[in-house]
C-alpha cells in the first residue's frame, strides 16, 4: 500500500516527529496496514503504520525499504531490551518498550516478572498484531500475555477496547520486586497495565532521602510510602480510594512494614486542615493523577496544582523536602517550575531547587517528540 504526503509532511518527518496528520496526506488507501510513503511526487520517504480513520494517520517505522518482517519487531524489541540491560534500582516490573521513544510507535510493553502486558494503540499496529506477538514470544519469553487494549485512544483509531489474554497465564494479582521493596501488580484491573512504573527512580530517591515525619499524598499503592519507611520515623500515607489502600496496607504486610498509617482522605481538604492546624512534616511527596485531561483544562490544573503545592511547602519544617510532580502532558515543565515558584511565593518559603525531575529510563523522552515525555517533577528545600 502506497500514501503521498504534502510538503508539510515531509518537513514533520525531516524535522524527527514520527507522525503525520490527516490534513498532511494527498492520498491513501481505504483501510490500516504498513504503508509505503513518499512524497507527491513519488519519492521515496519511509514507512509507517497507516491509520485511515485517526487524526494521526501516519507513524514512521523505518526511513529504509528493507521489508518489515517478524524478524523486524523481534530486532527492535531486543534492541529496546538492551537498553534496559541494568536499571537503578533493580526491578522485575519495567516499561520494556515506550512506544515512539524506543522507534515503535503506537506499541507500549510493561515487563511484570516472568509476564508481559502490551497495548496496541494505532489501527496500524493492530493489523500486524501476529507479529509483535510473535516477537514478545522470542524476545521475552513470557510465561503469559496480557493485551491491555483498554486506552480510551484506541476509539480514535476506530478499535475496540477490551482486555485480552493472548498467551499463557498472567497472574492477577503478581508479585514483583522493585529494589528491596515486594509489591503486588494487578494487570488485569490496575491502573495503566497493572502499576505506575513510572516513577520507580524517584520511589527510591525518596527511600534513601526520607526522614522524621513523613507525609505521602495520593498514595495509591503506597510505593513512596513504603520506600520511605526504611529511614522516616512514621509515613502517613494517603488516598481517597478504599481499594487502592487495601492494596497499600496489603503491600505493607508483605514488606512486614509497621510505621505507615494509611488514611482515607480528600488530600486538598486534609493538607488544609493540616495547615491550620500548625502540623510540621519533615518530608513529602505530593504525586497527583493528571489534572489537565485537555489543553482546555491546563488553567485550571495549575490553579490545583498551586494550591497543594503551597500547603505542603506550608507544613515543612526548615530543611524539610518536597518531592512534587505531574502526570499531566498538557501543562510543560516550565509551566509547572513557574507554578511552584509561585506556590512558594504565596506559601512566604524560601524554597532551594534541588532538583529537575523527570521520567525514568525505560521511559526515554526524544527531545524532537515531545508527546514522548509527559512526567515532569522536582524536588525542593526549605532553606534553613
Amino acid at each position: 500500500m502506497h500514501v503521498a504526503v504534502s510538503r508539510r509532511g515531509v518537513a514533520r518527518w525531516r524535522h524527527g516527529h514520527p507522525w503525520i496528520y490527516r490534513s498532511d496526506v494527498v492520498e491513501g488507501p481505504s483501510r490500516p496496514g504498513i504503508v509505503t510513503v513518499t512524497d507527491a511526487r513519488g519519492a521515496f520517504l519511509g514507512q509507517a503504520l497507516w491509520s485511515p480513520v485517526s487524526q494521526i494517520q501516519l507513524r514512521l517505522l523505518t526511513r529504509e525499504e528493507t521489508p518489515i518482517t517478524a524478524d523486524w519487531w523481534i530486532d527492535r524489541l531486543r534492541a529496546a531490551q538492551a537498553r534496559r540491560a541494568t536499571l537503578d534500582p533493580p526491578a522485575t516490573a519495567y516499561r520494556l518498550v515506550h512506544g515512539e521513544g524506543d522507534g515503535l510507535p503506537s506499541l507500549i510493553v510493561d515487563r511484570y516478572g516472568d509476564s508481559v502486558v502490551a497495548q496496541l494503540l494505532s489501527a496500524g499496529l493492530e493489523t500486524v498484531r501476529d507479529d509483535v506477538l510473535a516477537a514478545l514470544e522470542a524476545g521475552c519469553a513470557p510465561q503469559g500475555v496480557l493485551l491491555r487494549n483498554d486506552a480510551s485512544g484506541r476509539r480514535h483509531e476506530g478499535l475496540p477496547l477490551a482486555i485480552e489474554p493472548v498467551a499463557g497465564h498472567v497472574p492477577d494479582p503478581l508479585e514483583v520486586r522493585e529494589g528491596e521493596i515486594r509489591y503486588l501488580a494487578a494487570p488485569h484491573t490496575g491502573q495503566k497495565t497493572g502499576a505506575f512504573l513510572d516513577q520507580r527512580e524517584h520511589h527510591a530517591l525518596m527511600g534513601r532521602l526520607a526522614r522524621g515525619r513523613a507525609l505521602d499524598l495520593f498514595c495509591y499503592h503506597g510505593l513512596f510510602a513504603l520506600h520511605m519507611a526504611g529511614n522516616a520515623a512514621q509515613v502517613t500515607a494517603v488516598d481517597t480510594s478504599a481499594d487502592a489502600l487495601g492494596a497499600a496496607r496489603e503491600n505493607a504486610r508483605l514488606n512486614a512494614v509497621t510505621n505507615i498509617t494509611w488514611r482515607d482522605d480528600n488530600v486538598f481538604d486534609l493538607l488544609r486542615t493540616l495547615d491550620d492546624a500548625g502540623e510540621q512534616f519533615d518530608t513529602i511527596v505530593l504525586d497527583p493523577p493528571a489534572f489537565a485531561k485537555d489543553r482546555n483544562a491546563v488553567p485550571g490544573a495549575l490553579r490545583g496544582y498551586k494550591e497543594i503545592n503551597r500547603r505542603a511547602l506550608r507544613l515543612l519544617h526548615r530543611g524539610g523536602l518536597l518531592l512534587t510532580a505531574s502526570c499531566s502532558y498538557h501543562v510543560g515543565r516550565l509551566a509547572f517550575l513557574t507554578m511552584l515558584g509561585e506556590a512558594a511565593a504565596d506559601a512566604r518559603r524560601a524554597v532551594v531547587l534541588e532538583r529537575v525531575l523527570g521520567q525514568p529510563a525505560d521511559h526515554p523522552e526524544l527531545l524532537t517528540v515531545p508527546e514522548t515525555g509527559y512526567l515532569k517533577g522536582a524536588l525542593l528545600r526549605i532553606a534553613e
